[in-house]
């Protein structure tokens, strides 16, 4: 009697294993749609300053007159030299757009009466929130640049060829961190009506806690210590010592880039939050 012939057994790859299953590249995709062409959108019909004359007057030119103001400020008082108020400014700069943008970004959507259709929708709200936080991370680079840029040529500024990657880096690293801080204070607008005077005390902070303007050491330690939360605090240390040839240093990036990665966390939690009471008051209001 013939033995019975072996049963076939398929066999798989083990490469294909670690190729991502068609829905998951789809939701990847989506995600990725939400955030570029969401927040692209999002930015185009919230704010004012998106035509030229707006973006030079708001965004370019305050930050230049402010860099000006707090460099001959320092000459009189002499507490530190140009080289000081040139990197901090220029690195503090992103603050404007990335501080009103990331909280105009949530307050906009309540003010023009859009809010509603956001929270409505069933994307997914990580995805959905951090593309319009995206914007104000390219804004706060573009300003930082330009800055930087009206340091050298108008003041003197020299910063050694070899560091311009990585003060690219630093300068990156700022603006997502403080685009991130603006979408926490940003979530405070589901529940507060006034949140631009939350905005501009925390852009005043940030000129004076970060180091950005006056020297750290010569503030009180509880001061010292708030600082060390916020957002550009490590990119002005780490921008100086670029600048003095002391090479990047990683800490800071990664100092920074964790300060960030913290207010995202807030603000998701913020924005969950409150939307859920939102949903529930409305419940109760039905009822």
């Amino acid at each position: 009697m013939p033995a019975p012939a072996p049963a076939l057994t398929a066999t798989r790859d083990p490469g294909l294993d670690l190729a991502p299953s068609p829905g998951l590249r789809r939701r990847i995709v989506s995600a990725l749609r939400l955030v570029v062409i969401g927040g692209a959108l999002s930015y185009r019909a919230l704010f004012n300053w998106t035509t030229p004359p707006m973006f030079i007057g708001t965004l370019l030119v305050g930050p230049l007159l402010q860099l000006l103001f707090f460099v001959f400020l320092g000459r009189q008082l002499q507490v530190a030299d140009d080289q000081f108020y040139l990197l901090g400014n220029a690195v503090v700069s992103a603050s404007t757009a990335c501080v009103y943008g990331g909280t105009m970004a949530v307050a906009n959507e309540r003010r023009y009466g859009t809010l509603g259709a956001v929270l409505l929708s069933p994307r997914n709200r990580a995805p959905l929130w951090f593309g319009r936080a995206l914007p104000y991370v390219l804004n706060g680079l573009v300003i930082s640049v330009f800055t930087l840029t009206a340091a050298c040529l108008l003041l003197g500024l020299r910063i050694p060829v070899g560091s311009l990657p990585g003060l690219a880096a630093v300068l990156l690293a700022a603006a997502a961190g403080c685009s991130a801080f603006g979408l926490a204070l940003g979530a405070l607008g589901l529940r507060f009506r006034d949140v631009f005077l939350i905005s501009n005390v925390a852009s005043s902070a940030l000129l004076l806690l970060t180091g950005a303007n006056v020297p750290r050491e010569n503030l009180p330690d509880w001061m010292r210590s708030v600082g060390d939360v916020l957002p550009m605090t490590h990119a002005a240390d780490a921008a100086r010592e670029l600048s003095a040839g002391g090479g990047l240093d990683g800490r800071g990036i990664a100092a920074e880039l964790a300060t960030g990665a913290g207010y995202v966390l807030l603000a998701l939690v913020l924005l969950a939050v409150f939307e859920r009471g939102s949903r529930r008051r409305a419940t109760l209001d039905v009822m």
